[in-house]
């Protein structure tokens, strides 16, 4: 999903810090994984520290002292023994969390890590890293879950690290690992002068130096996380899910920021199939910054009423009310654009997943959108949940791209693997169509189409140009012969169907969609089923591959929902401070060594 450079260590990295205030329950955790794919889209590595569910360490602990009573030492070491059992399960559900959104994601326990500590068994202090261990996780994966508050220890083997342990745990991760800074995400948007819950005027720093980040922060942060900080230089953020702003403790004087009332964006979801339903669950999970129209749907009859979601088959309903987002998922290409266009000249803000409105009618909703001052999102367009888009957007910074290729067709990939199996065409396409990998009609896929779209919006984004999908030359899977493709897999080959776009030295782009075999150790070949592949050269040779899942309701869903939450923020915090982009590494830096 995040692209990983073929020149080791080129992404930065960011820890996140996911405490029992934020993971209250199961359903949480849905959050949690949007909040990491949102740093990952940007080309951040990510280490996520989490925390038991609210209330499980202090229901083993009674636990533990029901059975055991209190005790000594011995009696401790047991304790903490039973007490870490909350995090290392919240480690592994937010490992599957990640996965179904598509993020490669690795899960280690302490020892898997030589993550060590020592003192009392109880409220240990950490003192070694394997770096090497989390270096060879996170070279082949976007994140890396570890669990916070507890460790191993040569003594007792277990031990935890006191209450707020698990903010110790991500500092400590930071300084080891070279992170540009640790992200703490509390039920709060940062550190206030009192309690804001007790004083709803309280007001906000916007920065803190660590010493009066310790005075001030009582019960909110772990006071030897801010030690640990301070004699590592490493720079602490305090914030919401899904916040841009932050408190930031660093050496900085002390700055108060003015209260940002919390902004509610009316929506208008079209279309709720896959992937609109799971827009429309993680809409409805954050009830604080969203009021949704009437969905529309082709059919109510089969929608469940009572709800506090309505749902309607009339156009104008789901438009009423003048939303500030719309939100397309209806499918098609020329009744969305027309709708989108609309909706963008009005002042409307947009995001979609439709690759063959973009493709076809591109120039017509980018003008809407510049005539109507707002913004028009597309993440989910080209590669699903793999954020190629994104990418390209930052190799523009360093000069741009010259070439990419890419794997960015699910069915194609399904029914070449069918055929190296053996299958006849026709059995292969009967087999994906029962599974749901490809339509009744599957000739958008078949014959290239599909790819010709996104490889349209890709030459745009890369190389500014417009092609016509249409005149992209393209090779059909039907006319492929299976016996070559059985053949070729028996060789240690792989068939792909893969686009191509390259930009000539004549300043022209050359572009298209070809069916071909490439060895087994090429970064296209292990494409399976959904899962999208790119290659982007820069314009100074470097490459970068990135892996993803291109489509599928979660993965796609949270593509879409980044874009929205990206829009929310620009609305309510337009002039919050990017720290990752402002945050310089430190050393050692552990994916630059």
């Amino acid at each position: 999903m995040k692209p990983q450079s073929m020149k080791p260590g080129a992404a930065p990295l960011c820890v996140l810090k996911f405490g029992s205030s934020v993971l209250g329950s199961e359903t949480d955790y849905d959050a949690a994984a949007q909040e990491v794919f949102r740093h990952v889209r940007r080309g951040e590595k990510v280490i996520a520290v989490v925390s038991a569910l609210a209330g499980e360490t202090d229901a083993l602990l009674a636990q533990g002292e029901q059975v055991g009573g209190r005790g000594s030492t011995p009696h401790a070491a047991m304790m903490a023994r039973l007490a870490r059992v909350g995090e290392l399960r919240s480690a592994a559900l937010m490992g599957l969390a990640l996965g179904r959104i598509g993020v490669r994601t690795g899960v280690l326990d302490p020892h898997e890590i030589g993550l060590e500590a020592d003192g009392d068994p109880m409220d240990a202090n950490l003192c070694a890293l394997d770096r090497h261990a989390v270096s060879d996780v996170l070279h082949s994966n976007e994140a890396l879950v570890v669990p916070g508050f507890t460790a191993v220890h040569a003594r007792f083997g277990a031990v935890t690290l006191g209450r707020g342990g698990t903010d110790l745990t991500a500092v400590f991760f930071a300084a080891q690992c070279g992170a540009a800074r640790v992200r703490l995400i509390k039920d709060v948007d940062g550190v206030y002068a009192q309690d804001p819950v007790e004083n709803p005027d309280a007001e906000r720093y916007a920065e803190l130096d660590y010493d009066a980040a310790a005075r001030v922060s009582t019960g909110l942060i772990q006071p030897k996380a801010i030690a640990a900080a301070k004699a590592a230089n490493v720079v602490m953020e305090v914030a919401a899910m899904g916040s841009g702003d932050a408190t930031r403790i660093c050496r900085a004087p002390a700055r108060k920021a003015p209260a940002r009332p919390v902004r509610r964006l009316r929506v208008a979801l079209l279309g709720c199939g896959a992937v609109g339903a799971g827009v429309l669950a993680h809409l409805c999970s954050r009830p604080d910054l969203f009021d949704i129209n009437p969905v529309l749907v082709r059919n109510t009859l089969s929608r469940p009423g009572g709800g506090a979601v309505r749902f309607t088959n009339d156009l104008h309903a789901a438009l009423a009310g003048e939303p500030d987002l719309v939100v397309e998922l209806m499918g098609g290409a020329d009744l969305p654009a027309d709708i989108m266009a609309s909706a963008l000249s009005h002042g409307r803000h947009v995001v979609t997943a439709n690759k063959a409105a973009m493709a076809r009618h591109y120039d017509r909703l980018h003008t809407a959108a510049c005539d109507g001052g707002v913004r028009l999102s597309f993440s989910a367009a080209v590669g699903g949940g793999t954020p190629v888009l994104e990418t390209l957007e930052r190799l523009a910074a360093s000069g741009g791209t010259v070439r990419i290729e890419g794997v960015m067709n699910g069915t194609a990939n399904f029914l070449l693997d069918r055929l190296a199996a053996g299958d006849p065409f026709d059995a292969a396409v009967k087999e994906a169509q029962r599974l749901g990998f490809a339509e009744a009609d599957p000739a958008a896929d078949v014959d290239g189409h599909d790819a010709a779209d996104k490889l349209s919006l890709l030459i745009r984004a890369a190389f500014g140009a417009a092609v016509d999908p249409a005149q992209i030359a393209k090779d059909s899977l039907a006319d492929i012969d299976p016996a070559a493709v059985k053949s070729a897999h028996e060789e240690g080959l792989a068939f792909k169907q893969i686009g191509c776009c390259e930009l000539a030295g004549d300043g022209r782009v050359q572009a298209e969609v070809r069916v071909r075999a490439v060895p087994a150790h090429h970064p296209l070949a292990g494409a399976r089923n959904e899962e999208n592949r790119f290659v982007l050269t820069g314009a100074d040779g470097s490459e970068h591959a990135l892996f993803g899942k291109g489509a599928g309701r979660w993965p796609t869903a949270a593509a879409v929902f980044a874009d929205i939450m990206d829009i929310h923020r620009g609305l309510s915090e337009p002039d919050a401070v990017d720290f990752a982009a402002s945050v310089p590494a430190r050393a050692p830096a552990l994916l630059r060594a």
